[in-house]
């Protein structure tokens, strides 16, 4: 398959794709992918680095001329998110991504396809390697574990980058022009129970919720999709009165709205017929308040043959899942000097509960410092209240908006003229590196611009064709526009 998506223009950029794509690079294994990059960058005759934590930096000297411009820091990231469909067998650690072409569209087989951050490494890898695209000096920044904590950012070597302009390549529409993005938190809730025998005759019954559209949770958040989470809790607790769970698995990363969460629970025998009842009734509303908007959901109830001991206590069962009601979850605050911005939200992200253990992760995000401390603390009232035990990590700042940048007016001139009308210059709700590149680096005139890419960190994700020949173009013109310093 990877064939196919060879032949497609602008060629160069596609078969550094594919190559990358070869290679596994799931967030904190990334040694793979680092020491693919090395060599290509050592096979290009140019110089090579990596820093202590793992991100690699090549170094390109000007092209005849073009000495005499400022030093451009082209940056993304070399780590994907991995989901994958249940259905789908796949093994991120061993095999390379399976790719498609259908239509104007790059996919994947079932799985992530990794244009987020990989298109934009493919991208740098391109110029890189390029002997006609005119620029000035280069310093291409791979960056490591950006989609589960940022800590190639965090941890970037001082005093490694000369350059004072940076292109971060890692917004996903080709539209757009990104000038900030959102800070965030990672919110996690633990604790323990003492699991129980069973009491009487107890039937065992799988619960899933599945076929939800998932996403980013930063830039989907807005659109009010299904968390399975949520709606796993709320059948959990409509049902409360005659259940006792056993095991909870809902949700996978912290940065993806999660799309499927399975409950093993046991019911006497003898209320079998009413629970299932009452089951029927909160499913029946749940698929006709989505029914607009997730389509494909599926909400299934079987039974089970199992082990019926590891019960969780009712009072744990109760307590636990009247917590997880209150949790604030999607928009939190829409941006008041941003038009259709989100500036603060929460996603939650994961739920498990099993053996004993509970744990529940989120990850909380906002543009505004104050606002996204005001949330997170929000979420740690209400699992205190719950007896459960909070941590703070993975804490990351935004990047605030500079009208004035200059380098943002050479790509909004550029991209009128090359395009005959405006780009939109936006702030997203993702988190980006130019926040943490800009406190490590203060001074930093930042942008950030790619090609079209939807459904980012979910097996819908998918690459425009036609967006990066455009990007592509857009790319190459502005690096040979850089003006004098």
């Amino acid at each position: 398959m990877s064939q196919v998506v060879r032949q497609l223009q602008p060629q160069e950029v596609w078969n550094h794709f594919a190559d990358l794509n070869a290679v596994p690079r799931p967030s904190k294994k990334e040694s793979r992918v680092i020491a693919f990059m090395k060599e290509f960058g050592d096979s290009l005759g140019l110089t090579t680095e990596e820093d202590e934590i793992g991100n690699v930096l090549i170094r390109k000297p000007a092209t005849p001329g073009m000495e005499d411009r400022p030093t451009v820091i082209l940056q993304a990231h070399l780590d994907m998110v991995h989901q994958k469909n249940n259905d789908t067998v796949f093994d991120f650690d061993s095999e390379g991504i399976r790719m498609r072409v259908e239509g104007d569209w790059v996919k994947a087989e079932g799985t992530t396809l990794g244009a987020d951050n990989g298109l934009g490494v493919a991208c740098i890898m391109a110029v890189l390697s390029s002997d006609h695209i005119p620029h000035p000096a280069l310093e291409a920044l791979f960056t490591i574990d950006e989609e589960t904590g940022m800590t190639g950012a965090k941890e970037l070597r001082q005093n490694w980058l000369t350059g004072s302009i940076l292109l971060n390549l890692d917004t996903e529409e080709d539209d757009e022009i990104g000038i900030g993005c959102a800070g965030g938190v990672d919110v996690t809730a633990k604790a323990t129970y003492q699991a129980q025998p069973t009491n009487g005759p107890l039937d065992l019954y799988r619960l899933e919720v599945k076929g939800l559209q998932g996403g980013h949770s930063g830039m989907d958040i807005h659109k009010g999709l299904g968390n399975a989470n949520k709606m796993m809790n709320r059948l959990l607790l409509g049902l409360d009165e005659f259940i006792r769970i056993q095991s909870i698995n809902g949700g996978s990363l912290r940065n993806a709205i999660p799309r499927e969460s399975v409950a093993i629970i046991g019911v006497a025998t003898a209320d079998g017929s009413t629970f299932k009842d009452k089951f029927e009734r909160i499913s029946q509303e749940l698929h006709a308040e989505y029914r607009l908007l997730e389509t494909d959901l599926e909400i299934n109830l079987v039974r089970y043959t199992g082990d019926s001991s590891g019960l969780m206590p009712q009072a744990d069962q109760t307590r636990l899942l009247q917590v997880l009601a209150t949790l604030h979850n999607g928009v939190y605050r829409m941006s008041p000097g941003i038009a259709d911005l989100v500036e603060t939200s929460n996603n939650i992200a994961k739920v498990v509960v099993d053996h004993g253990h509970i744990q529940v992760d989120c990850l909380t995000r906002s543009s505004v410092e104050s606002s996204k401390w005001d949330l997170a603390h929000s979420l740690r009232a209400a699992f205190e209240l719950g007896g459960m035990q909070v941590e703070f990590g993975g804490n990351y700042p935004g990047w605030a908006p500079n009208m004035e940048s200059t380098i943002l007016q050479l790509l909004d001139k550029v991209y009128t003229e090359r395009f005959g009308e405006k780009a939109h210059i936006a702030a997203c709700h993702a988190g980006l590196e130019c926040g943490i590149l800009g406190e490590r680096y203060p001074g930093l005139d930042m942008i950030s611009f790619g090609p079209t890419i939807k459904g980012a960190h979910s097996p819908d994700e998918r690459a425009s064709i036609s967006s990066l020949q455009k990007f592509w173009g857009y790319l190459q013109e502005v690096l040979q526009r850089i003006p004098v310093q």
